[in-house]
C-alpha cells in the first residue's frame, strides 16, 4: 500500500480568500449620512426591510449608528418603507 503520510485529494481544495472589510465612510471621508437619500441607505437594508449588520457591511460603530439613525428618520418621513413588501 501507499505511504499514510501522503494525502491525496480527487479534486483540488479550494481555499476561500476573504476580502478584508473596511469602513466606507472612513475610506471616502463622509463626514454626514443624509436620511433624505434613499437610493444609498438601501444598500444597508437587506430584501425584508432589516439594518444589514456592521460584521457583513464593514462600518465601523460610530457610522452604523449614524446610519441606522438615517435609515429611522427616512423611514418616519415615509421616504423608506418600514414593510419589506414595499421595497421590490
Amino acid at each position: 500500500m501507499a505511504d499514510n503520510s501522503e494525502i491525496r485529494y480527487l479534486n483540488q481544495i479550494d481555499i476561500e480568500i476573504k476580502k478584508e472589510k473596511y469602513c466606507r465612510f472612513k475610506k471616502s471621508g463622509i463626514k454626514f449620512i443624509d436620511y433624505k437619500d434613499p437610493d444609498f441607505l438601501m444598500k444597508f437594508i437587506n430584501e425584508q426591510g432589516k439594518l444589514l449588520p456592521r460584521r457583513i457591511t464593514g462600518t465601523s460603530a460610530k457610522y452604523q449608528k449614524r446610519v441606522s439613525q438615517a435609515v429611522k428618520r427616512a423611514r418616519h418621513l415615509a421616504i423608506l418603507p418600514y414593510l419589506a413588501d414595499q421595497l421590490k
